[in-house]
């Protein structure tokens, strides 16, 4: 007994020697970072001090809009792109346990009942005066119970990387549901700011319809008085026609954005028509927020978090290979006992304990070639997740300056609008008194349907700037102050 003890012993002393490399998180500097992001080219317009905005957790909220609100929420609690991935977090969870159970020894147990019987025809011998009867039935009940136990020793540590392996994929899997959850609420922003835009759209093209409208009939006025030619009736009924062929193509627009709503919410596509039937302006956000510096960037987007611990799954994955190199020691062992009655199980114990080793000696470099195809998975990794972080960084770059130039644009375009606006209030005041031509008029309002239609679409432009930012900035979640076992 003490020899078994003692090698048992030694086993859980070697087991704490693990082969393969140790993952070290590398720090942002070793990644190549920058220290800060670089200022944008397109200048805009000063915003008050008071507008900054650091919390990202909630980031649909700066937006002031309580529908966009609702609809995140229910994105978040019926999407089913969500649904799947909280399917795979916990299909990864299952694994932890089950490499984790591959560490401890396994028991099983067995039972069972035995009946032994004889059937055979009978006879009748007279011995003396004994009558005496042999043959017919007869039989005999045997029970058993038995317990075997196995368990494979760590002894390089394949099994304990295996288990660092299966805790980094189960990390970067909660990361996953958190990139998904942030994407599907970038999603529903965007396809939200888009219907908002369409209706603002749709606004602005039935309202110069009307417009157009009143031209046209005054165009024929004109006409039949004789002070002008066909011409101007012709220009009139054309430029009408035109506004309203937009009209068509804008109703698309507004119904598609809609119907991904649905979609997005996990219901029917047609299921929020009635909800977003009321026109609303299109979402505005705070005039800025805080980037912050391009290292917390890196710790707050769950795909960078993700593919760091993928990382450090595949550089475990290396020592796996590894282990199958040496040899594995395994220890069994079974205790039986056997009786007629229930009572006198227990009174006969048998048992044996087997403890052994088996080394390959040859498999055609098949280990060999495993340990290089792990170490070309981690290469693949540690490049998959340097070029993660490259194209975060290169997102919260781009949604800053576009973000930058759509207030820029819109300052611009605001006055655009405002000088638009009066020269066709002027072209139409001249035009009733016959001071121009109708040319001079239709270009007018045709400067004032672009000016209203591209500030819409700069207000639009900003408002999605805005979202792609905080989405760049990792915006949606709130990060864990400790991930169990990130490090190991």
């Amino acid at each position: 007994m003490n020899k078994r003890i003692g090698i048992a012993a030694s086993a859980l002393l070697l087991s704490g020697c693990a082969v393969g490399p140790d993952y070290h998180p590398s720090t942002p500097n070793a990644l190549g970072v920058p220290a800060a992001y670089a200022p944008p080219v397109t200048p805009a317009p000063a915003a008050p001090a008071t507008a900054a905005a650091g919390d990202l957790s909630a980031w649909w909220r700066q937006f002031d809009d309580p529908m966009l609100t609702d609809l995140i929420a229910r994105a978040t609690a019926s999407n089913l792109q969500i649904a799947q991935s909280v399917a795979r977090l916990a299909q990864a969870r299952e694994a932890l346990v089950q490499a984790r159970g591959d560490l401890l020894p396994t028991l099983t147990g067995s039972a069972g009942a035995t009946r032994n019987f004889t059937h055979g025809g009978s006879s009748t011998l007279i011995v003396g005066d004994t009558v005496v009867t042999t043959g017919g039935n007869s039989g005999n009940t045997q029970l058993s119970l038995g317990l075997d136990a196995s368990w494979q020793l760590d002894i390089f540590g394949g099994l304990t990387r295996g288990v660092q392996a299966a805790r980094a994929d189960e990390a970067a899997a909660r990361f996953d549901l958190e990139g998904v959850r942030t994407s599907i609420a970038g999603e529903v922003a965007t396809n939200y700011i888009d219907a908002r835009l369409a209706q603002t759209r749709l606004e602005i093209a039935r309202s110069t319809l009307r417009t157009q409208d009143d031209n046209l009939q005054i165009a024929g006025w004109r006409v039949q008085a004789g002070l002008v030619s066909g011409l101007d009736g012709e220009q009139a009924r054309a430029q009408r026609a035109q506004t309203a062929a937009s009209i068509p193509a804008l109703e698309t627009s507004y119904l598609q954005a809609v119907n991904r709503l649905g979609v997005l919410t996990g219901q029917a596509p047609g299921a929020l028509r009635s909800q977003m039937e009321a026109t609303q302006p299109i979402p505005h956000g705070p005039d800025a927020i805080t980037v912050g510096i391009p290292a917390d960037t890196l710790r707050n987007r769950p795909d960078v978090r993700s593919a760091e611990r993928q990382l450090a799954a595949a550089t475990a994955r290396i020592g796996v290979a590894k282990a199958a190199l040496f040899p594995a020691l395994s220890i069994s062992g079974n205790i039986n006992t056997n009786a007629a009655t229930v009572g006198k199980l227990g009174d006969l114990l048998t048992g044996s304990f087997f403890a052994g080793l088996t080394q390959a000696i040859f498999d055609a470099g098949k280990r060999s070639s495993q340990i290089r195809s792990a170490r070309a998975g981690a290469d693949l990794a540690l490049a998959t997740y340097r070029q993660t972080i490259l194209s975060g960084l290169e997102d919260v770059e781009n949604a800053i300056q576009s973000l930058q130039a759509a207030k820029a644009r819109q300052a611009e375009l605001a006055i655009a609008l405002d000088a638009a606006n009066n020269a066709a209030i002027y072209s139409r005041s001249q035009y009733r008194s016959g001071l121009i031509d109708f040319l001079t008029l239709l270009q007018s309002e045709q400067s004032l349907l672009s000016a209203r239609d591209q500030l819409a679409a700069a207000q639009a432009d900003q408002a999605l700037a805005l979202v792609q930012l905080y989405l760049a900035l990792g915006g949606g979640w709130q990060p864990e102050t400790i991930i169990a076992g990130t490090a190991s």
